[in-house]
């Protein structure tokens, strides 16, 4: 099991939780700190909801002292109003500042943020530049392949941002024209990490112990990023970890366990969040816990008629039996 260092901080390992908007939450990202992520993101915060003292953002930008390290991630598209909100949130608790190219939804990248980058060069110098200058700590940043398959630039961008003094680039191997289909092209990742000496973080596709092993063997990638494969499933990364130090598979989780954490889960968004927005976050996490187990498709129906913590502690005892 390697450890990973990014920008002179040395992870306690280099599997990493991907930022993942309506996911990676405070709740989520402690959980899966617990464990065994050596390191954790955040969901990606508007650099202009910085900017005009957002109400929703502050949440967004809670850290736990305990879940650290932790990187924040911002997004936008205005190198001036990038750089100052990277200054105005530098004394805050995180670990990194990473920077989002690879948000493919449409109301992100028709404003031309996110993935829309990966098609701007230039501006994605004039971006880096200034948020490197303009924060103490390191900067990363999370790029897709290309845009689409006539623009696959990524190893284009990851120069960029090495000659800008970024610490170390994810790369997801789709362009944005595919979003979450399709297989993720790993040879991408192998020719960015060819390309540059920063470490670079291969992410697509990886979804068990075995697959962590095989992108980091085949691309040569300095750390494995998860993302979709944690929903509902924070185990994966104490299963990751343990395979790669001994290539020992752990047993998935039993019932008593999957209970256990979720209650915790289901918690922390009362705690974090209150009743009303809690309940119905854990909504879809309930569903993606459930995936696979018997009457998972009834159970589903309810807990979209959930309204009270309580309705949502009785179903959760009454399934994880």
């Amino acid at each position: 099991m390697s450890q990973l260092t990014i920008g002179g901080v040395t992870l306690p390992n280099n599997i990493i939780l991907a930022p993942m908007a309506g996911v990676s939450d405070l709740p989520f990202r402690l959980l899966c700190h617990e464990q065994g992520a050596g390191l954790v993101c955040m969901e990606m915060v508007s650099a202009k909801a910085i900017y005009y003292n957002n109400k929703n953002t502050e949440g967004l930008m809670e850290i736990h002292p305990e879940e650290g390290p932790v990187s924040l991630q911002l997004f936008g598209s205005d190198p001036e109003i990038l750089g100052q909100m990277a200054a105005r949130i530098d004394d805050r608790p995180h670990t990194f500042l990473d920077f989002n190219m690879g948000c493919p939804v449409p109301k992100v990248v028709n404003n031309g943020e996110g993935s829309a980058l990966m098609r701007e060069p230039k501006l994605v110098e004039r971006i880096l530049r200034n948020l490197v200058k303009s924060t103490s700590k390191p900067v990363t940043v999370k790029i897709r392949k290309g845009f689409n398959d006539d623009s696959v630039n990524a190893v284009e961008i990851a120069r960029i941002a090495q000659d800008c003094g970024v610490a170390a680039v994810a790369v997801h191997g789709r362009t944005r024209e595919q979003y979450y289909s399709g297989q993720a092209d790993w040879d991408i990742i192998a020719k960015v990490k060819e390309a540059v000496s920063i470490p670079v973080l291969g992410n697509g596709d990886v979804d068990s112990p075995e697959k962590a092993e095989r992108i980091l063997a085949q691309t040569g990638c300095d750390g494995v990023m998860i993302g979709r494969a944690a929903q509902g499933n924070p185990w994966i990364f104490r299963e990751v970890t343990r395979f790669l130090e001994d290539e020992v598979l752990l047993p998935r989780p039993d019932n008593a366990e999957k209970k256990q954490v979720i209650l915790r889960h289901a918690a922390l968004q009362l705690q974090y969040k209150g009743e009303y927005t809690g309940v119905r976050e854990m909504r879809k996490h309930l569903s993606w816990y459930t995936v696979g187990m018997p009457g998972s498709a009834r159970f589903r129906k309810e807990i979209n008629a959930m309204e009270t913590m309580e309705q949502l502690v009785e179903s959760v005892e009454r399934i994880f039996v």
